[in-house]
């Protein structure tokens, strides 16, 4: 074999070796009133067996086994027993749990990392996590030491460096040394999102950057602050309808939609008639509005409900999980 081959081969090797494979989605699913886990193509990967379980992240899942949460494996084997209060997601391969109304940290292994002992905390994100501690939130790191003391009457998570906190009747941003990054000043603010972030200054919002400077102007009635920028779009209120701008500021879907959701995988779910259904990009329904409740995408599929039953459709509008089974 010529040296030339070696090397490309050798290279194809070592990038190949280094590839994460990463598995794919499992989706939680409700069949006789139990639930349990379908794949992308509407089969079952684990059994309809629990009264209560969540979705997986970071590869568990809790699940509720009389009074107690434990968590399950994609195989849907039991790996953390169930012995907590309460439980919640994995985010940075950390969990909260509940027990005797405080509330701590646990790893993948079950291990308790951080002793329960906060009134709240919230889960961990860039590396740190909101604490309620004596009234007032402050940040821990994965160890469980204080980072930035609690002296925040209200404080969100970490987005791109920065967390939107209360301090004297307005929203800042701090950096996570808790430095005051963008200066309180905001009726209310919504975490930082491909780069910008909505905020309210008095009756109006409007965009910033992560400078503090305004980059949109502040002109609009509402804007969800569940919903920052998604793939290039937010959605904006002007009078009683939802529509979307573009990173400039630029009306690009006009206003139309008693209800929004954020773009994910092309595609956005509105409310039209009292009925979710979902549009592309450029406004343009392509899954006619015919569901009560509709949420994201997701590896090309969305939860849909209908009169209280939730199935999964596929980005043709297509079930593939039927809420009538």
């Amino acid at each position: 074999m010529k040296r030339i081959d070696i090397l490309i081969l050798c290279c194809a090797l070592l990038v190949a070796s280094c590839t994460v494979h990463k598995e794919a989605r499992l989706f939680p699913v409700i069949k006789n009133n139990k639930i349990g886990y379908m794949d992308n193509k509407g089969l079952i990967a684990i059994e309809t067996e629990f009264d209560y379980a969540g979705e997986f992240s970071e590869g568990l899942a809790h699940f509720k086994s009389g009074t107690e949460w434990g968590y399950i494996d994609r195989s849907g084997k039991t790996v953390i027993n169930p012995q907590y209060k309460w439980t919640a997601g994995f985010s940075g391969g950390m969990a909260r749990i509940l027990i005797d109304n405080k509330w701590g940290y646990i790893d993948k292994s079950g291990e308790v990392i951080i002793k329960p002992q906060f009134a709240l905390a919230a889960e961990f994100s860039e590396g740190l996590a909101g604490v309620f501690v004596k009234k007032k939130w402050g940040y821990i790191d994965k160890s469980g030491k204080t980072i930035i003391d609690p002296k925040y009457r209200f404080a969100k998570e970490f987005s791109e460096g920065l967390a939107p906190v209360f301090v004297n009747g307005n929203w800042g941003y701090i950096d996570k040394t808790g430095k005051m990054a963008i200066q309180p000043q905001f009726s209310s603010a919504s975490k930082f999102s491909e780069g910008l972030s909505g905020i309210r200054f008095k009756d109006r919002w409007g965009y910033i950057d992560k400078t503090g400077s305004l980059i949109i102007e502040l002109k609009f009635d509402d804007i969800r602050e569940v919903q920052e920028f998604s793939e290039g779009r937010a959605a904006v209120n002007i009078g009683n309808d939802y529509g979307y701008i573009d990173k400039k500021g630029t009306l690009v879907i006009p206003p139309g939609f008693l209800d929004t959701n954020g773009f994910s995988e092309g595609l956005a779910a509105v409310l039209v008639k009292n009925k979710y259904g979902y549009i592309n990009k450029t406004g343009e329904i392509v899954i006619k509005p015919r569901f009560n409740e509709a949420n994201r995408f997701a590896e090309g599929l969305a939860r849909v409900g209908i009169n209280g039953k939730w199935g999964y459709i596929d980005k043709t509008g297509k079930y593939v999980w039927d809420p009538a089974k």
